[in-house]
């Protein structure tokens, strides 16, 4: 399979409704590697890495997201390996401090 690399924008009310926590554990249960985070703009950003599929579907989750969020938008580009050194040491999927 080929993998990708996605970088997410998501808007909406991402903050405070446990939506990081729920970035982490969906994509650590689909083996990504990448991280999440909050900015200081009120929206969250993701990393993506894994098999095309896998990373859709994962897309897809965070259309959903937790009970308390409401997903208004997901901006998508393409993401870069580069990004990648974000995570912290010896974690695949990181959860990092806000910007």
């Amino acid at each position: 399979m080929d993998e990708v690399i996605i970088h997410l924008v998501v808007h909406g009310r991402v903050q405070g409704v446990g939506y990081r926590a729920f970035v982490e554990r969906e994509a650590r249960s689909r083996d990504l590697r990448g991280w999440v985070r909050n900015c200081g703009d009120g929206t969250v950003e993701a990393l993506l890495m894994g098999d095309a599929p896998v990373v859709e579907d994962m897309i897809a989750a965070c259309r959903r997201g937790p009970s308390g969020a409401r997903v208004d938008a997901i901006h998508r580009s393409a993401g870069h390996a580069s990004a990648l050194k974000e995570c912290m040491a010896g974690q695949a999927f990181s959860v990092l401090p806000t910007i």
